[in-house]
């Protein structure tokens, strides 16, 4: 198999379950060299073939799998030959990190950027608008709405954040803006 390298990467073995889930995860930890029908896959692998085409559907729209169809002359029936390119799922994954950093930076603004109130008694949290619009008092339960400090969940962003934009090289404000390097 070309991809077993790759595929001993604990990273990558979450990504790809992320991906097609566990009833389709036999389908993208044991790619075949070469292409392979769907019907030969579920039999090889003793899975429904509904369960293989949807792992190989998802592949697919993500760029790790693509096929090629060939036509029976005899019943026109059409039949998938799929080959398994894994070559992408650095890039992938690369990618999925930074839509993560891209989503923690907007989280971390919205926590700075707005006060927030707790009801203590059923854990719902109030920006101020809403709290205002309340009277400080929680609309479930009556409770008196008391400020809420989120500098430890800003904090901890602050960390996550410094941390991928480590691994992903990334600096805190490029010159164009953006905060990249390149």
């Amino acid at each position: 198999m070309a991809f077993e390298g790759l595929l001993a990467d604990p990273v990558v073995q979450t990504y790809l379950h992320e991906l097609v889930g566990p009833r389709g995860m036999p389908v993208a930890a044991a790619p075949p060299d070469g292409e392979v029908t769907d019907e030969e896959l579920a039999e090889k692998l003793d899975l429904e073939l509904n369960d293989v085409r949807r792992a190989l559907f998802i592949l697919y729209e993500n760029d790790l799998a693509s096929y090629r169809r060939l036509r029976d002359e005899d019943s026109g029936w059409l039949t998938y030959l799929w080959t398994f390119e894994y070559e992408s799922i650095p890039e992938n994954l690369r990618e999925e990190m930074h839509r993560l950093l891209a989503g923690l930076e907007a989280r971390q603004g919205y926590e700075r950027d707005n006060e927030f109130f707790l009801c203590e008694t059923d854990s719902i949290r109030f920006e101020f608008d809403e709290a205002i619009e309340f009277g400080f008092e929680c609309p479930q339960c009556g409770s008196e709405l008391v400020s809420m400090d989120n500098d430890r969940l800003v904090d901890a962003m602050d960390e996550r954040i410094a941390a991928l934009r480590e691994e992903l090289n990334v600096d805190t404000g490029g010159a164009d803006g953006t905060g990249t390097t390149a």
